[in-house]
């Protein structure tokens, strides 16, 4: 390994010791990069500074300049939209009206709340945070186990990264140059395959340990039927944007303008119905000026990647891994094993979209170069499939791992997030009702693994 690689390294190592310290991921990004590239003038004076910082002229604007990222800013109006309007109240009332009174029905209702509500937030952590603040007192007041409770909020949380449409779904996208609308389609059925996972978990616990999970009493019709009533448009909004996008019948970009409206004009209309309900002129302020801030961040540590990205290009970093790891002899599954259990250490420390810019980047050229190349075929090729199909089974395996990792001991976020929310129920009763959910998400990692078709199949039959 030469000189240039070496500082990659030092780069690389440099920038989890500021991540480790706190720092702003965007802003660690930036100092990596720009200090990196530096470093390599210094010692390899080919590697000249002046031309690297005249690129910062355009840089920035070509980071964000993309018609594909404008769907980025609509996905997450449309997060803080239905949280101001309390859509996700109605979504967990209205699921609750429909099996709250079975065993463990609660929780459950949590966990489709969930899935409903991560469709249109696409962040784990939000969901964990808005789901924890609405179902957390109803699951308390049925007398539910602590570690129960909290450990299903903490699980439930981390749908939201994969469910369509999900942010961290297209950034991947534009990363690995893959399709948008491919990867929400390929997400769909590992979605489905977590909720019915934890679903069973519920049900199991709640056969094998009943006082953990009592009995509802059934509500008051006059209460039930309002409770479905005003799930039933909630369900009409956000099943419409999945359904759409999954069956490809309009773009990303559309469908999270209209689906931001339509959130918009019902939380007014409920507004109006004099019933204290709805979406206020304050709760809408607000909903801007949180899209304002968290779209800036997220546009920022789009263009700390980039200036990152070019550091460890000019170092040969990338290029360095890829020709290692096809060298060493190593198996490839080997390999992708390996960098799925990595995304599952840093995903206890990392949020999702940064470790999918820091990461994404050295481990896709890995797995091509294993695979066989750019252009090889689904025959020839080590996984069984070319590289368009690669880029999405891969995607959705990287960010179900690191949704795993949210809740992986003894630092998982979510259930920090809960945490903060449960404050008389200790971390590690937290930890002990997320174990169960942590043991079918490994089965769900290992069936993805071994049957590419689950991810593939709804892309494939869909292209034709």
């Amino acid at each position: 390994m030469g000189e240039r690689e070496l500082i990659g390294l030092a780069g690389l190592a440099l920038m989890f010791v500021l991540l480790g310290l706190r720092i702003p991921v965007g802003l660690a990004m930036v100092l990596v990069g720009i200090g990196g590239n530096f470093a390599l003038s210094l010692l390899l004076p080919y590697l000249r500074f002046e031309p690297y910082l005249k690129q910062f002229k355009t840089l920035l604007w070509n980071s964000v300049a993309n018609y594909e990222l404008s769907v980025v800013p609509l996905f997450i109006l449309m997060g803080y939209l239905a949280s101001q309007a309390k859509l996700s109240r109605d979504l967990f009332h209205g699921i609750n009206a429909l099996v709250g009174q079975f065993r463990g029905g609660v929780a459950m209702a949590a966990i489709g709340a969930c899935a409903g509500f991560g469709a249109v937030c696409g962040s784990s952590l939000a969901t964990a945070a808005t789901m924890g603040r609405v179902a957390l007192p109803e699951l308390r007041r049925m007398n539910y186990a602590p570690a129960l409770a909290t450990g299903t909020l903490a699980a439930g949380g981390t749908l939201g990264i994969l469910i369509p449409p999900s942010v961290a779904l297209v950034i991947y996208a534009i990363i690995v140059e893959a399709s948008i609308i491919e990867m929400f389609q390929a997400a769909i059925v590992p979605g489905m395959l977590a909720v019915l996972f934890f679903i069973a978990v519920i049900a199991l616990l709640a056969r094998l340990f009943p006082d953990s999970a009592p009995r509802a009493q059934p509500m008051a019709p006059a209460q039930r039927r309002l409770a479905i009533a005003r799930l039933i448009p909630v369900l009409l909004i956000f099943g419409s944007i999945i359904i759409g996008l999954g069956a490809g019948l309009f773009t990303p970009t559309p469908a999270a303008a209209v689906g931001a409206f339509a959130i918009l004009v019902y939380g007014l209309l409920l507004r109006l119905k004099g019933e204290g309900e709805g979406l206020t002129l304050p709760g809408l302020r607000q909903a801007l000026l949180q899209t304002a801030v968290t779209s800036g961040m997220i546009y920022f540590i789009l263009f700390g990647a980039e200036v990152l990205k070019s550091f460890f290009s000019r170092a040969g970093l990338p290029a360095a891994l890829a020709s290692w790891a096809g060298g060493s002899g190593l198996d490839p599954w080997t390999v992708l094993v390996a960098m799925l259990f990595a995304l599952i250490v840093l995903g206890c420390f990392m949020e999702s979209l940064s470790m999918i810019l820091v990461v994404v980047p050295f481990f896709w050229p890995v797995l091509v170069d294993l695979n066989g190349g750019d252009w090889v075929s689904a025959d020839s090729a080590a996984f069984g499939m070319d590289a368009e199909s690669l880029k999405i089974w891969f995607g959705i395996l990287a960010l179900v791992v690191v949704e795993l990792g949210l809740i992986t001991p003894p630092v998982g976020l979510n259930v920090f997030i809960i945490h903060a929310l449960a404050r008389d129920v200790s971390m590690g009763e937290t930890f002990r009702g997320v174990m169960p959910f942590f043991s079918v998400e490994i089965v769900r990692v290992a069936l993805l693994l071994a049957v590419p078709g689950l991810t593939l199949a709804v892309p494939r039959l869909l292209s034709g």
